[in-house]
């Protein structure tokens, strides 16, 4: 089960560490699209729809390591009240019932959207866009993996806690040094 954990946590802390570096290039360039469009009047498209690009691939590929670094949104009103037990308990039962099954549902669901797009090479509607639209839809199934094999590792996690039952439980594997 260790094994496992150390495994899942690395790979989504690689990714997202790697990917963060795309949050430097998505700024540049909205930089570049902002100064050549509104101070020397030139729209750039292929420019233009890279943001969107980066900022799919950004968001994509980097929920695994948000869900490792316990970083996604929740309502703490009650969860910061309970014991570390209970919140094993929450964090287990939320991810088996919740995230799993949103996962697996994002991967079939998306299953003939992407393979569709991948059929006809789709790309964008733009004569000089960038005709990489198929690429962009693949991450769909990226986010899921990721984000299904880090809950996975959470939920080891809490399995681990739930069965030694010592220590302060923590959810996510980066708070305990990146490899849980």
């Amino acid at each position: 089960m260790e094994s496992v954990i150390r495994v899942i946590d690395a790979i989504n802390y690689r990714v997202g560490r790697t990917i963060m570096w795309l949050t430097v290039a998505l700024a540049i360039v909205q930089f570049v699209v902002v100064i050549l469009r509104y101070v020397f009047a030139i729209g750039f498209i292929p420019m233009q729809e890279s943001i969107w690009y980066m900022n799919g691939i950004l968001f994509m590929t980097g929920a695994g390591f948000t869900l490792l670094a316990d970083g996604h949104v929740r309502v703490d009103v009650l969860y910061r009240e309970i014991s570390h037990r209970n919140r094993a308990w929450v964090d287990l039962i939320g991810t088996l019932v919740f995230l799993v099954p949103v996962c697996l549902a994002t991967l079939y669901l998306s299953w003939s959207y992407v393979l569709n797009s991948w059929r006809v090479f789709e790309g964008s509607t733009e004569t000089s866009g960038i005709q990489g639209i198929f690429l962009l839809k693949t991450f769909i199934w990226v986010f899921a993996f990721l984000v299904v094999i880090q809950g996975i590792a959470n939920a080891l996690r809490a399995v681990r806690y739930l069965r030694d039952g010592h220590g302060h439980y923590t959810p996510a594997g980066i708070s305990g040094g990146a490899t849980g």
